[in-house]
């Protein structure tokens, strides 16, 4: 289990991270924050993402009939960047969200949400999933049979 220090720092060593934050979705305060947040009062962007999970979690546009089903996470582009909020989920709760704000023309937002469910994992003690296109360690790659000669 990643502690929040470690996890914030490892999301803004994303490229293009400009700010990363914790945030306990039912209060609208921050757990933890790093770098900048898009408006001069962090405070009013922390009570916001809370607000737009709740929304997306509970709304019925977005709400699933399905059993088990929930909101993942939630992708909001502007002109400059992307905003990737994580819900970290726990066997107890499920309070926490991770945010990333993400610079639009640096950032790569399909790794920056990978990586980020890694980290959401990571708090939660859940298993990291593996990454697509990650190579195996030589001492771990399984040998493939040749084809009949």
């Amino acid at each position: 289990m990643s502690g929040i220090d470690d996890c914030l720092t490892q999301a803004m060593a994303i490229h293009g991270a400009i700010g990363a934050s914790l945030i306990d979705h039912t209060t609208g305060f921050a757990v933890g924050a790093v770098g900048r947040a898009p408006t001069d009062d962090p405070d009013a962007t922390w009570a916001g993402t809370a607000e737009i999970v709740n929304v997306a979690a509970t709304g019925a546009p977005f709400a699933s009939a399905r059993p088990g089903d929930h909101v993942e996470d939630v992708i909001i582009t502007t002109l400059e960047g992307y905003h990737l909020i994580q819900q970290v989920h726990t066997v107890f709760d499920s309070r926490l969200v991770l945010y990333l704000w993400l610079d639009r023309a640096q950032g790569n937002l399909a790794m920056a949400r990978r990586k980020l469910r890694q980290l959401a994992d990571g708090l939660s003690g859940a298993p990291a999933a593996p990454v697509a296109g990650a190579t195996t360690p030589a001492s771990a790659a399984v040998p493939v049979p040749s084809a009949g000669r």
